[in-house]
């Protein structure tokens, strides 16, 4: 018996063993990834590191009045004009050479300066939500300009990161000569997932080494490996019949609503016979004009979300289907076209790794007792657990070379996944949120214009400016950043756009919400030259009663 149980013991061991080698190596049964190159002692790196992160220091007012300004302009996707205009003029008179209206975006640009390789992209969102106006430091809802656009996703002090970051590393490469090329790019219209893609097609990163984006949060730290989120493509279908009177003469009209109803119910039910993984969700953006005209004409606008390539389309192959279908049942005729699309994420081992070694180093913000009593009492208002500002970070990145198809469940998307599988890219996810607040919704912009926000903004400004650093000063990073990208990530899959060679950027798509809100929100752009914070400029007390 004693035999038997050593046996059974042991064969119990080799499983275990055998399943943790299995998760260690993502699933894949390759070997694991190498780790992150080791760094020999380098005091000049080391010195200059301390450098930046004093001069980044140095700038937090600049980037106080960054963050507070875009939080002001509350422009949706496409209609980035006050931002781009703002961004941009900052970085021409620091000495960028910028170009606008790139991939035949309006809003879109890109800013370069520096000379020769490596090249390193510093890229983030700045387009905001509708409907998600909140006046920054109000734990209750209050709009500034009621049903307009506002900044619930915190897009809005990305940009003061990288540009703080940009200039504080600038600085030091004209001063000591180091070679290198620093390139910004914006997120245009990331909620749509509008332009990424186009972006890539373009050959913005053609000749890219390393991409450093960022992405905000309540924590800070890095990951890589397959993302926890799903990809997509955005649809818009349209349906056309005929009008007639709905009392006189229905027998007359062909309902392009029907349609779209029918493609609606028809998609409700197949959802039963989709994967688990599968997320979609849709709105009817035209349902006709009045109830006694048949509505000739009628639109219905999809998200269909998958955790790969060939499921997202697969599922959009299902959505022409239903199209058809419905059509065929209204003696309609529809056409679709493309409004944005999106890989699943990917971030780079090394680059990551890289990012939370700075992580590390830099901690997080010093967070005054103002700051968590304004926490705390945001928390409360929503119901959420009161634990206050997140004030540790992990000492090692997380991640997972591949995660089998088994365990993925599917979420958000980002269209930074198109760049992920063009050129080694990895995000950054910075602390100038609090924990508790819902993502795409007024809660999300409550801190976002708060010393939280600017403090945040701050502290990872210092980890992404010492990671570019680490790319500048360290080519064997570089190189271990593309080993994995082209031996590890792309061993197995490769990247296939998603949009078809005839699509183009939606960029009309919210020019009627920005017409009708844009006079209301000049009325509230922030003055610098005038007012300490927007805060001051809006007479709110921080932090606010308990």
């Amino acid at each position: 018996m004693n035999a038997v149980r050593r046996l059974s013991l042991a064969l119990m061991l080799l499983v275990v063993s055998s399943l943790a080698l299995t998760a260690q190596r993502g699933g894949s049964g390759a070997p694991p990834p190498a780790p992150l190159p080791v760094a020999p002692p380098n005091p000049k790196l080391d010195a200059l590191k301390k450098e930046v992160v004093a001069d980044v220091e140095s700038r937090r007012v600049f980037t106080q009045q960054m963050v507070d300004s875009i939080f002001s302009f509350s422009e949706v996707g496409f209609e980035e004009v006050e931002t781009q205009k703002y961004i941009t003029t900052i970085l021409e008179r620091e000495g960028f050479k910028v170009e606008r209206g790139v991939a035949g975006i309006p809003t879109a640009w890109v800013a370069r300066w520096g000379s020769g390789k490596p090249v390193i992209a510093l890229g983030t969102d700045e387009d905001c939500i509708p409907v998600a106006n909140q006046t920054p430091g109000v734990v209750t809802r209050k709009e500034l300009v009621p049903g307009a656009p506002g900044h619930g996703e915190g897009h809005n002090a990305g940009q003061a990161l990288i540009v703080t970051a940009a200039l504080s590393a600038k600085k030091l490469m004209e001063r000591d000569k180091i070679p290198g090329t620093l390139m910004l790019f914006p997120g245009i219209a990331e909620e749509l997932l509008g332009t990424k893609a186009y972006f890539v097609r373009a050959g913005l990163f053609k000749d890219v080494d390393i991409v450093l984006y960022n992405h905000v949060g309540s924590g800070m730290g890095s990951s890589w490996g397959d993302g926890g989120g799903s990809g997509l493509v955005s649809v818009e279908y349209t349906f056309k019949g005929e009008s007639s009177h709905a009392a006189a003469m229905p027998w007359r009209g062909k309902s392009a609503l029907d349609a779209v109803e029918l493609m609606d119910i028809g998609w409700n039910f197949r959802r039963e016979h989709l994967r688990l993984s599968q997320r979609s969700h849709y709105v009817i953006t035209n349902g006709g004009d009045q109830p006694n005209v048949v509505p000739p004409t009628a639109s219905v606008w999809y998200y269909f979300r998958e955790t790969d390539y060939d499921s997202i389309r697969n599922m959009w192959s299902i959505g022409d289907k239903m199209a058809e279908a419905a059509a065929m049942m209204t003696d309609t005729t529809w056409t679709s076209r493309t409004l944005g699309s999106a890989w699943p994420g990917h971030g780079n081992r090394t680059i990551s790794e890289t990012f939370q070694a700075n992580v590390v180093q830099v901690g997080m913000p010093q967070w005054s007792d103002a700051d968590q009593q304004f926490a705390k009492t945001f928390q409360k208002a929503m119901g959420a657990p009161q634990t206050g500002l997140v004030t540790t970070v992990a000492s090692t990145a997380r991640g997972r070379e591949l995660v089998p198809d088994a365990e993925k469940l599917g979420g958000p998307s980002d269209d930074i996944g198109d760049v992920m599988w063009t050129v080694p890219t990895a995000t950054l996810s910075f602390p100038a949120n609090i924990p508790g607040a819902t993502g795409h919704h007024w809660t999300s912009a409550v801190a976002m214009a708060t010393p939280v926000a600017h403090k945040g903004t701050t502290q990872a400004a210092k980890v992404e400016a010492m990671t570019i650093l680490d790319f500048l000063m360290r080519p064997e990073l570089v190189k271990s950043a593309r080993d994995y990208f082209d031996n590890v990530q792309s061993k197995q899959r490769k990247y296939q756009p998603l949009i078809r060679p005839e699509d183009q950027p939606a960029i009309t798509i919210n020019k009627k919400t920005m017409d009708a809100y844009r006079p209301h929100l000049k009325r509230f752009y922030y003055d610098q030259t005038k007012y300490a914070s927007y805060m001051e400029q809006l007479g709110i007390a921080y932090p606010p009663p308990q």
